[in-house]
């Protein structure tokens, strides 16, 4: 073994997780980790960087602020440097944009010295007599296999594209996430058929009606929701992205919070208030010059596609009148959300790793999913043990904290444990009061 191959962490999979996991570990010196990521490059969501397009969290939800506000790794300082803090402050919005957001963490990786694009995972297996990870990874761009060790693992592989498998195939559906790489060929199409009602459709259709009356093509947009639901931002909602509502989600059963899940999607999946009033008025002024070659459908379920001579026959079934419909379309854009993905080098080590009856990650609490519940991590894939608060920015430094915390073995970060006004649970108290559940106190323990 190559001593300096040897590494208290690895990180597998470099997004803002786990860039911002790299960034707050950097400044602990007797922390060593080192990440590894197949893509060449970082790129945040480049098929959805729409001009003009914002994060939903303010810039404080950055990689590391919300959990050491004195890091040299955050946005602020990032803006000091490029010599624009000036310019943000006179902005006077909380919002950055998703290209100023990339930039941002493009530069963080320019600080560090531990992140590896171009290496590929392919295995990782224990090594019993030492109490250690192997990983075998290679460096494509040399073309070279190497080993490295590592004591404990963080897994940020992240969520991919989810396509229904009758569209997996077809050249004339792409997901939302290809949208920019396939604009140009998109624009060419006689009629467009947008299916989903989440941010990302919303977008894409209000950029597409931009370039409607240029290109004269037909645009459907088709969602099974009951109604283009609003992101719920008021306060007290918000309250919910906090320790306190994760510790009582954790704590529930796991149908129930499944139940809960598939409630609460409005939570985190639903579109700007204000992106919602601007398609409106988008529409309301195209409506002056006549009819529109636009249609909203909502309460509409896609049951299937093929194709056919003009381009693809979709069908549709609405919910509420169960009647079956048809649309033909040239190109379909599907908003249909990302999936979880168990990643194949786990293989060698599945039975060191704590599953649900479903045959998903049982994420304890302290965000390990090891038997021991004290070597493997994970980032963004506890959405059914933690809750809709797992892929928030803006409690991805707190997630951070904690799992910095359990690899030190130590209190490293200070954390907040209690934020909350209100109670989420029939035992819990309000905040402020001295008595707390024991469900609370032990959830912060480092074992």
């Amino acid at each position: 073994m190559n001593p300096s191959h040897l590494f208290d962490f690895a990180g597998i999979g470099i997004g803002p997780f786990n860039l911002g996991l790299s960034a707050l570990s950097a400044p602990i010196e007797d922390l060593n980790g080192i990440f590894f990521d197949q893509r060449a490059s970082f790129d945040w969501h480049s098929g959805m960087m729409l001009q003009g397009t914002h994060l939903q969290v303010p810039f404080m939800a950055d990689l590391v602020t919300m959990v050491d506000p004195t890091s040299p790794y955050s946005f602020l300082n990032y803006s000091k440097q490029q010599g624009r803090l000036y310019n943000f402050y006179i902005r006077e919005d909380f919002y950055l944009l998703r290209q100023e957001y990339n930039m941002y963490c493009q530069w963080v990786i320019q600080q560090l010295d531990n992140l590896r694009f171009g290496h590929r995972v392919h295995r990782v297996e224990f090594l019993e007599d030492l109490g250690i990870y192997r990983l075998t990874v290679e460096d494509l761009a040399k073309n070279e296999v190497h080993e490295y060790y590592a004591r404990k693992l963080v897994l940020g592989t992240g969520n991919t594209p989810f396509m229904p498998n009758s569209c997996k195939h077809l050249p004339e559906a792409c997901h939302t996430a290809n949208y920019l790489h396939k604009k140009e060929e998109i624009l060419s199409k006689e009629n467009i058929t947008i299916v989903g009602g989440g941010q990302s459709s919303a977008e894409i259709f209000s950029d597409l009606l931009n370039e409607q009356d240029r290109y004269g093509f037909g645009l459907k947009w088709i969602t099974r929701s009951p109604r283009f639901f609003p992101l719920e931002y008021s306060k007290l909602t918000l309250e919910m992205t906090s320790p306190e509502y994760v510790d009582y989600f954790h704590a529930l059963p796991a149908g129930k919070r499944d139940q809960l899940n598939a409630k609460q999607k409005n939570l985190y999946k639903g579109i700007n208030f204000d992106l919602i009033n601007d398609i409106h008025e988008q529409l309301y002024q195209k409506s002056l010059n006549g009819p529109m070659d636009v249609e909203i459908r909502t309460c509409s379920e896609m049951k299937s596609v093929a194709k056919n001579d003009d381009g693809l026959e979709v069908e549709f079934l609405h919910l509420e009148t169960e009647q079956a419909y048809q649309v033909n379309t040239q190109q379909l854009i599907l908003a249909t959300g990302y999936e979880t993905r168990i990643p194949a080098f786990l293989s060698p080590i599945r039975d060191r790793i704590q599953w649900d009856d479903k045959n998903r990650f049982d994420v304890a609490r302290n965000y390990s999913i090891d038997t021991a519940g004290d070597s493997i991590f994970v980032q963004n894939a506890e959405l059914h043990t933690h809750g809709f608060v797992t892929p928030d920015l803006g409690m991805s430094a707190y997630r951070n904290g904690y799992i910095i915390n359990q690899l030190a073995g130590k209190e490293i970060y200070p954390l907040e444990t209690r934020i909350a006004y209100q109670s989420f649970g029939a035992g819990v108290n309000p905040k402020g009061e001295q008595e707390e559940t024991e469900a609370i106190q032990g959830a912060f323990s480092l074992n």
